[in-house]
């Protein structure tokens, strides 16, 4: 790793940490030539996949687009911001450890509808009625039946 303070190519490995969810390592380095320390940043090579929008059209994958999506649909909840990472990371991993190139903006919207469900059933309501673009009372009440029905299952067995 080259020193950004005098170019040598040559340094010493201080300290490695993971970060929170294991993306990436924070690795302390000290230059062997001017003594001086910096901090690098190791992280997954990932494929880029891109995402194929309900009109056709496609755009790179943004998982920001996702984690403010399920901030908004945990606003006013109990749900921490640890929880969204974690929930961000493995939509995330599920997306990359498919290996495909494309992949449906429906898709990704159902991984995180299931994401948000094993976390927050009040969040999952919220995301679910902007997801499939509710327009009227009865959209409610039909996703409500259903949840209720998959909940009394829950109890059964």
């Amino acid at each position: 790793m080259k020193c950004k303070f005098c170019d040598s190519l040559d340094s010493k490995v201080i300290d490695s940490r993971l970060n929170e969810n294991g993306t990436s390592v924070r690795r302390r380095r000290e230059c062997t030539k001017c003594g001086r320390r910096f901090t690098t940043f190791e992280e997954y090579e990932t494929i880029p996949v891109l995402v194929i929008k309900n009109d056709g059209s496609r755009q790179p994958f943004d998982r920001e687009k996702i984690k403010r999506g399920i901030i908004k649909a945990c606003e006013k909840r109990p749900v921490t911001l640890s929880q969204i990472e974690e929930m961000v990371c493995e939509i995330e991993k599920e997306i990359n450890n498919s290996l495909e190139p494309e992949i449906s903006s429906k898709e990704i919207g159902e991984l995180v509808m299931k994401a948000i469900k094993s976390v927050d059933q009040v969040a999952y309501i919220r995301f679910a009625s902007v997801y499939r673009q509710f327009t009227d009372v009865s959209n409610f009440i039909e996703l409500l039946d259903d949840f209720k029905s998959e909940i009394e299952k829950k109890k059964d067995s």
